[in-house]
């Protein structure tokens, strides 16, 4: 079912609270891997708040679906989301970069109630997805699993076993999405170690593969809606999106992939995101007197 625009609007005032919440973890520490966490924010708005099966009072819940950020330097979103969505009190967060912390630089299932699995080691999300789904298809579960890894990961072998793996056991409950924002801590990726063409790569181990603007809420859902893609392949999203999106300053700059943050820079960042607050409500102020279509 197409998305309204109302519906449009109220999940980009879900992922600009996510993006509040990244710039305040990284207010209380200082530093951050700001950038693939701002740009991955659509996309986790949309699963968290309109596609996955979930229960923060019940995070064990047998048939809920799950979430494995493979890319685990990418933390504060899903600190971000998991705040939002109320696996832990919001206060939690200014806790970000204490000795101790249950949010602490890499996700730890051990800390915190809604955290999978432990990342942080790049290449092991896909595995680990993986193997989750195998065992829910064993266990004849509808729980759907999903994995967001970085454009920057792809260079670690273990992903293209797990990719093998995947198809091999014909795992379409599992969905992997590559966060592909072109940037990785030592510069643009693509010229660090060329994976293009994507699509066909990731065809050629036996996944069907769609190719999608990472920021465009329509597209997002549509595809979304669409899973899996094939009837006994796992599902591959390429999602182009841009490094710290939302914060202008930033965008698109592979300084910021780790953000020691500046007093200057933060001001920005707090104008950026009151600047898209205000628009947002003009905005659904607007829709909603026209009927919310």
């Amino acid at each position: 079912m197409p998305l309204s625009k109302q519906e449009e609007l109220e999940l980009k005032f879900k992922a600009l609270a996510l993006r509040e919440n990244v710039l305040r973890m990284v207010k209380a520490a200082g530093t951050g891997h700001m950038g693939g966490a701002l740009s991955a924010a659509d996309i986790v708005a949309v699963l968290y708040y309109k596609f996955m099966k979930l229960d923060p009072q019940n995070p064990d819940l047998a048939d809920r679906d799950r979430f494995v950020l493979s890319a685990g330097h990418k933390c504060l979103i899903l600190y971000a989301a998991l705040a939002e969505k109320g696996y832990f009190p919001k206060e939690i967060m200014d806790s970000y970069g204490e000795l101790d912390s249950h949010i602490p630089g890499h996700p730890s299932m051990d800390k915190l109630p809604g955290v999978e699995a432990n990342t942080g080691s790049l290449g092991h999300g896909l595995s680990i997805a993986a193997g989750m789904a195998m065992g829910l298809k064993l266990s004849a579960s509808s729980a759907r699993v999903y994995t967001i890894m970085g454009d920057g990961e792809l260079a670690e072998g273990s992903n293209w076993e797990a990719a093998a793996a995947a198809s091999h056991h014909k795992l379409d409950n599992l969905t992997a999405i590559v966060d592909k924002n072109g940037l990785q801590i030592g510069g643009i990726a693509d010229s660090i170690m060329n994976y293009e063409p994507l699509q066909d790569r990731w065809a050629s181990f036996g996944w069907s593969v769609r190719r999608i603007d990472g920021h465009d809420y329509p597209t997002i859902v549509k595809t979304l809606e669409s899973l899996p893609f094939e009837k006994g392949k796992p599902s591959l999203i390429i999602a182009d999106t841009v490094k710290s999106k939302g914060f202008p300053f930033a965008e698109g700059k592979a300084a910021y992939h780790y953000w020691k943050a500046t007093k200057e820079e933060l001001q920005l960042a707090d104008e950026a995101l009151a600047a898209a607050r205000a628009g947002l409500e003009k905005a659904l102020a607007e829709v909603k007197a026209e009927g919310g279509l």
